[in-house]
């Protein structure tokens, strides 16, 4: 597939909006991602990435799209590839997950804006704000009043 232009800025902002559930995710022992992958139980992994995404976005904003891939062989660390989807109102996103043990990146295939403006700085805020509105607020604790 041809990267859209803007990716990489694209790239960034899913990464910042996502990294708290990219950590829950991490939390899930390798073994699990790769046998659940390998047997096709993909809607075991839907519930691991919903059960992350619920702690900090409104339901339906992340979700695995149509599969992952899990590569482990002897010579190599395990890499798990998942095939997720962000939707807050109004933007698509269809990107790859990639976790390793040490790291995670993000590469945004694809893009769709429901109402896309000419200008893709413009485009990129709409992004960055929509996540921003899905996004459950943690609420500020109460001040104590004398």
């Amino acid at each position: 597939m041809n990267r859209q232009p803007h990716s990489s800025t694209r790239e960034i902002i899913v990464a910042n909006a996502i990294k708290e559930v990219v950590s829950e995710l991490r939390l899930v022992d390798v073994g699990d991602y790769i046998a659940y992958i390998r047997l096709e139980r993909f809607a075991s992994v839907a519930d691991l990435v919903d059960s992350a995404a619920e702690l900090y976005f409104e339901p339906g904003t992340v979700r695995l799209g149509h599969g992952g891939e899990a590569h482990a062989s002897w010579s190599h660390a395990p890499r798990i590839v998942l095939d997720l989807e962000l939707r807050p109102m109004g933007v698509t996103v269809y990107f790859a997950l990639t976790m390793t043990a040490k790291h995670a990146s993000v590469e945004v295939n694809y893009v769709s804006f429901d109402n896309a403006s000419p200008d893709p700085l413009e485009n990129n805020a709409f992004l960055e704000a929509a996540l921003e509105r899905a996004r459950i607020r943690k609420s500020e604790p109460a001040v104590a009043s004398k």
